[in-house]
């Protein structure tokens, strides 16, 4: 029993400091005062079934490049959703 409390929390801890270093979301006034540098563009597909699945594509799309900020510019929804962003360091 205490092994598998072990193990819980040690997919919990590694959960939550994913999140801590997945690209965050900023806004057109936050990429100018914090004066980001762009690095480049990303695009989901047209598989996700919400926005916030959207975001969560980008943010790990954002990841890869070696960004660690995105601006989303562009989302459609037709069935399902998709979008493109803008990647910050």
């Amino acid at each position: 029993m205490k092994m598998f409390k072990t193990a819980v929390a040690g997919l919990l801890v590694s959960a939550v400091s994913f999140g801590a270093f997945a690209a965050q979301e900023v806004t057109k006034e936050e990429v100018q005062t914090m004066k980001l540098e762009k690095i480049g563009t990303v695009s989901t597909t047209a598989e996700t079934t919400s926005p916030m699945d959207a975001k969560e594509e980008l943010s790990k799309m954002a990841d890869e490049k070696g960004g660690k900020y995105f601006l989303v510019i562009a989302g459609r929804e037709h069935g399902k959703f998709s979008a493109t962003a803008d990647v910050y360091k």
